[in-house]
């Protein structure tokens, strides 16, 4: 357990519980691959950052709990479907549910997932709650659908990535950031800046992902290094390397995002190391983490405050 992780033991106790509680169903199915996905752990860094933020801003009650709850299986939905739409066979170091499964099973628990959240979100009865989660998973849907247009197209601009990386990450960590802030009654400005806060806090956690995704290596990520590769995903590394390195260089992922092949991985890794497109992608990263951090000044220091801002370094120190 890291170090935000166990001011909030005692909450996030409560959220494993409580998205075991909700797991329950009729269909032994849809109960086997929801624990299975639960077991899997993860860091859980939305729910997480409901906690912690609600915490931070003085909120005393218990309906946190259900709405970090909410935020995972927002979450957990989403990635099952990826790994369907992405036809991904490993996922923190275990097999897919698709893998597992099948494709079919693993929507359908996806959608049941998104439903259970949304009977969770009825509950708690809170009008802005609702309009804020209804359109971040709106938004979500649309950065998938345009991360699959994009794939195989070495054209796609910075720009054009870094909208994808909001709408596919940011929105949900800016969710759960904003939803907490509610929950605690916070002003209309500070509601704002822990929103933004989650917004950078997601986007600098996408280009670490994407940036590890060819500096990692497979055990530690509990994914294949060079996925991205394979799917034709053309993450800032590669879009760097095509604007700034050799023609040679330029030319070796071009192809490669086109053909959607990892066949060349070495060669391309060793290409976006030598033209500083790790380097570059990890910068970018940094300055997202001094903005997310600059939200959070509001904020009366205390161990929440402090736990916040050690989420924001762990976003670009961490390996995995």
């Amino acid at each position: 357990m890291l170090p935000f992780h166990r001011v909030a033991a005692d909450d996030f106790s409560a959220v494993n519980q409580r998205i075991i509680d909700q797991l329950h169903s009729d269909v032994p199915l849809v109960e086997n691959i929801g624990h299975y996905l639960v077991e899997a752990g993860g860091k859980r860094l939305r729910p997480l950052l409901v906690l912690l933020c609600s915490r931070a801003a003085g909120y005393q009650g218990q309906s946190h709990i259900d709405l970090a709850a909410i935020i995972e299986f927002i979450h957990t939905a989403t990635l099952l479907h990826d790994d369907v739409v992405d036809t991904s066979n490993m996922r923190r170091g275990r097999i897919t549910a698709n893998a597992q499964w099948g494709n079919a099973p693993a929507v359908l628990v996806g959608d049941f997932l998104y439903s259970r959240a949304f009977q969770m979100m009825v509950a708690l009865r809170d009008m802005d709650i609702m309009a804020i989660l209804s359109d971040t998973t709106n938004t979500i849907a649309e950065g998938e659908v345009q991360q699959l247009v994009n794939a195989g197209d070495p054209a796609v601009t910075e720009e054009n990535y870094l909208k994808v990386i909001h709408k596919k990450t940011g929105a949900l960590f800016e969710a759960a950031c904003e939803t907490a802030a509610v929950l605690a009654g916070c002003s209309a400005e500070e509601r704002e800046s822990l929103k933004l806060y989650g917004r950078h806090l997601g986007s600098a956690f996408q280009l670490v992902d994407d940036a590890l995704d060819y500096r990692g290596n497979s055990e530690e990520l509990g994914k294949n290094v060079g996925d991205d590769l394979a799917e034709g995903k053309p993450t800032l590394p590669l879009i760097y390397a095509m604007a700034n390195g050799t023609a040679e260089q330029a030319a070796l992922v071009t192809e490669a995002i086109e053909k959607k092949s990892a066949d060349k991985l070495t060669e391309i890794v060793a290409a976006i190391e030598a033209c500083g497109a790790l380097d570059y992608t990890f910068e970018r990263a940094q300055k997202e983490v001094e903005l997310a951090l600059e939200k959070l000044e509001f904020l009366p220091d205390g161990e929440y405050k402090t736990a916040l801002q050690q989420l924001a370094s762990f976003s670009i120190e961490r390996t995995v």
